[in-house]
């Protein structure tokens, strides 16, 4: 932590207040992002979108999936009277699905407690599904211009770099120093200026790799810079084994090139998704919901690595041996790839099912 203490500790941190605040407010004016598809607007509806898409995902990534939603659901009560089937497949391929789980449950609470109108003030917004204090400072600061800092991951790493913040910022000791921070270089005015400021420096010059320390404008009070440990902070997480997972998954396809899907539970890894049948091991025959099938060829492994481990994927290609294949469970359906069928899919299945 920072080693100054009583009226030095004070003054230091007012002097670096003032320097990162009115620094990144006339840097944003030049250098920052200000064209966004979800920029210069006080529609909540876009800005809640945004933030819980920019949730560990990058803005590039991010444009075309937040413009296909808006396009589909102009309104939050659009999003609210949509199926979840619809709004997962327009997720697949962003990641993180309980985000998207998340948005359709705190969009009908919108529709229905709020009329169709977010709530404007910080209880009721972290309160809404998906949005913790973060996200719901950012989304009433840039709507209601409402002062309230923010942490994401872009500050996290300026303020631990400017600082010097010792330690993970995963240990509530670290974070509850970097919230005070984040707190005392909130102004009171021009506070969505703000936020968008130190969030587009971090994510453009103070980057996690490679940051451009020669044209940072703190450059000259940057602790980090200063002790030649840029690249050393933020601390990251204690270096631990990732555990592999293992699974069969059955590609059941029929003489119409369609595949059998199951809906997973709506919690857990790929909630709410549909799924091929996963099993413990590659046979020769399988009997699937009923349906008899015979594998065909098992196909190369696929790996898909997750936040807390790796899942190593064996896929079997199998063959139905009805020739009556209606579906009798209704949580399975024939799924046809490139089809009009709207089902949420995760990016590793979606792979598998458009390659085979």
């Amino acid at each position: 932590m920072l080693p100054l203490t009583g009226l030095t500790h004070w003054l230091f941190l007012t002097r670096a207040m003032q320097t990162i605040t009115n620094t990144l407010l006339n840097w944003h004016r030049d250098h920052g992002r200000h064209h966004l598809p979800w920029q210069n607007t006080h529609d909540a509806y876009r800005i809640w979108l945004s933030e819980i898409m920019l949730q560990q995902t990058q803005v590039s990534t991010v444009i075309p999936y937040f413009e296909r939603f808006v396009d589909r659901f102009l309104r939050v009560t659009d999003l609210a009277h949509a199926e979840q089937d619809e709004v997962l497949h327009l997720w697949t391929g962003l990641g993180y699905y309980a985000r998207a789980r998340n948005l359709h449950a705190a969009a009908k609470i919108v529709a229905e407690k709020y009329d169709g109108h977010f709530p404007t003030t910080f209880d009721e917004m972290v309160d809404l599904p998906g949005i913790g204090r973060s996200t719901a400072g950012a989304i009433l600061a840039f709507s209601t211009r409402q002062r309230f800092p923010i942490l994401d991951g872009n500050v996290k790493r300026v303020l631990a770099r400017f600082y010097a913040i010792e330690g993970w910022y995963g240990v509530k000791a670290v974070e509850n120093k970097l919230w005070e921070l984040a707190d005392l270089n909130t102004p009171q005015d021009d506070v969505h200026i703000y936020t968008q400021a130190i969030m587009d420096f971090g994510a453009t010059l103070c980057t996690r790799s490679k940051p451009n320390c020669p044209d940072c404008p703190l450059n000259s009070d940057c602790t980090a810079l200063h002790t030649n440990r840029v690249t050393e902070l933020p601390h990251g997480k204690p270096k631990q084994t990732k555990p592999s997972k293992q699974t069969v998954m059955l590609l059941i396809k029929n003489p119409d090139d369609a595949f059998w899907l199951s809906q997973n539970p709506p919690s857990g890894i790929w909630g709410g998704l549909w799924c091929p049948p996963q099993v413990e091991s590659v046979e020769d025959d399988y009997v699937i919901d009923g349906l008899s099938v015979t594998a065909l060829q098992t196909l190369p492994e696929l790996k898909h690595v997750f936040s807390h481990f790796t899942l190593h994927i064996t896929p079997v290609l199998c063959l139905p041996n009805q020739t009556a294949m209606n579906v009798a469970d209704s949580s399975a359906v024939w799924y046809k790839p490139h089809s009009d069928q709207t089902l949420g899919l995760a990016a590793p299945v979606k792979k598998l099912l458009e390659t085979y």
